[in-house]
């Protein structure tokens, strides 16, 4: 422990109270809100009877779990390193916060330099979506409210729902949803109290007119990307409010690992000093 005894014999310390209790603070409240995401994501798998999203790269339970897991090793390490002052599981911390940081920072820059792939490569995750849409529940919820919050329906026209085995258009498909689309591309009244699922039947026989007294014809991709751009102050923010914790952490992790290498400075002078017989 950094705390030693000067000559009047009263305690001293460089390690302040406030910096240390701080930094256990800021980590068990992250630590707790770790063990509610592996919570989360080990409720949501186990009670999930097949592959949740498969389409996707990523379950969005086990990422959940991943995330959580993570968080609990740093808080963890952050929570007992300050409250032991062991400089190990400090510089562990701070390595871990800042390194995570700087990922988040290079994706940031990398996803607008490179905006055409992320454009590429999420079209085709809508699209590999698309081909999934009834085969996951969870998928086709997520599908239908992103259409219906962002008034849009398929990748980048209704047309593409042609890619799904149900929706397919072709004439030998003998599916009842053939050339169709799903209720959430439905141009939907406010004061129409009874949803009529069959809205989107036989919209991909016609043309982008006259299906657009019907559904929704706009692509969801090209909406997002106005959403984004419409929206860059609030997604900035989101950005800074996620990257001022980790600041706030490493800063203070830094701030208690030289307070404590400047206790131990002062704990080797004093030994020193008092196995000199000359001084």
């Amino acid at each position: 422990r950094a705390r030693y005894r000067t000559r009047g014999d009263e305690e001293f310390s460089f390690v302040s109270p406030v910096v240390k209790y701080m930094l256990f603070c800021f980590n068990m409240i992250f630590w707790m809100i770790s063990l509610l995401l592996i919570s989360i994501g080990v409720y949501a798998r186990v009670t999930k009877h097949e592959t949740a999203l498969a389409c996707l790269t990523v379950d969005p339970s086990i990422l959940l779990m991943i995330v959580g897991v993570l968080m609990f090793f740093i808080t963890f390490c952050g929570c007992v390193g300050s409250l032991r002052e062991n400089i190990c599981l400090l510089q562990t911390f701070c390595i871990c916060l800042t390194i995570i940081f700087l990922l988040q920072l290079a994706a940031g820059i990398l996803g607008f330099v490179f905006s055409d792939k992320v454009r590429h490569k999420v079209t085709e995750m809508i699209n590999n979506a698309i081909v999934h849409y009834r085969d996951d529940l969870d998928l086709q919820n997520l599908i239908d409210y992103g259409q219906k919050e962002f008034a849009c329906c398929g990748g980048l026209s209704y047309m593409d729902w042609s890619k799904n085995i149900y929706f397919n258009c072709t004439d030998d498909n003998p599916s009842r949803e053939r050339c169709s689309v799903p209720f959430s591309c439905c141009l939907i009244s406010k004061d129409e109290r009874v949803i009529n699922t069959m809205c989107g039947h036989m919209m991909q026989d016609l043309d982008h007119n006259k299906a657009s007294a019907f559904i929704n014809t706009n692509g969801c991709i090209d909406k997002l990307v106005n959403w984004i751009h419409s929206n860059l102050f609030l997604l900035g923010g989101i950005a800074l409010g996620l990257a001022i914790p980790q600041l706030v952490g490493i800063l203070l992790s830094q701030v208690l690992i030289n307070q404590i290498q400047d206790q131990i400075k002062l704990q080797d002078y004093n030994v020193q000093h008092r196995s000199d017989p000359w001084s």
